[in-house]
């Protein structure tokens, strides 16, 4: 990046379209994740949840469209964040980008998990399948999206723990922020590797995570509502254009 070119971004208008963009991610995982699969999965029932499942339809429908929406805008706003911090360290913010297009490759794919319900459930007695076999295979398909997303979480947990770093050397974006994100890359990481090596443990490991994933929320509106600091943000990227 030449100085004519730094000297006419605009960091602050792309922080606020990211902080746009972060809000439906977090608005549409969040719909999809408390107020449809939490409400209708019952833990350890598969009866219970393949009727819930066929009773709420278009409320499941609604998660699934929910949770595709979020992916969607994840792809534009790791574009942005790592046009925004890559003047801090250019190697760092790849990092934090390769991170987040596979975990969001992988949330992607394990949404299968999630629409595979409805196909069983209304297209597997048409062939034939029993009642109680395609409800275990329902529960087990979602119970196998939650396994998805544990393995996307832990890429998100790198993308948390890199971005962290860079915001902790970032003159641009209050340095606390960097912290939190750290702290939440590791309570991912744990939280999926309890889920695949110590799963009675993993419920308590989420409680954790719940609390630590404040840290993007807080990211999330500081973007949004106050962008960064153009002028330090101007002089850091000078600054690394310089020693390069």
């Amino acid at each position: 990046m030449t100085a004519e070119q730094i000297a006419a971004a605009s960091p602050r208008t792309s922080a606020r379209i990211a902080g746009a963009l972060y809000l439906v991610v977090i608005v549409a995982g969040g719909f999809a994740e408390i107020g449809v699969r939490s409400r209708l999965v019952v833990n350890g029932n598969a009866v219970a949840t393949a009727q819930n499942i066929l009773a709420h339809e278009q409320l499941f429908r609604w998660g699934f469209a929910a949770d595709v929406m979020g992916v969607l805008c994840v792809v534009p706003l790791i574009l942005l964040l790592f046009e925004i911090f890559k003047v801090i360290d250019r190697r760092m913010a790849l990092l934090a980008l390769f991170f987040s297009l596979i975990g969001t490759a992988i949330q992607a794919t394990a949404l299968l998990g999630h629409f595979a319900p409805l196909v069983l459930l209304k297209r597997g007695q048409t062939l034939g399948v029993s009642l109680e076999l395609l409800q275990a295979q329902t529960y087990m398909a979602l119970q196998l999206q939650g396994i998805g997303y544990a393995i996307g979480l832990a890429f998100f947990g790198g993308t948390m723990l890199s971005r962290g770093v860079l915001i902790l050397h970032a003159r641009f974006v209050p340095r606390f922020i960097g912290l939190l994100l750290v702290i939440e890359g590791v309570c991912y990481l744990v939280n999926s590797f309890a889920n695949f090596v110590a799963p009675e443990i993993a419920s308590t490991v989420l409680a954790v995570l719940m609390v630590s994933g404040l840290a993007e929320v807080v990211l999330c509106l500081w973007l949004l509502v106050m962008g960064v600091n153009e002028q330090r943000w101007k002089e850091q990227a000078l600054s690394v254009a310089a020693r390069s």
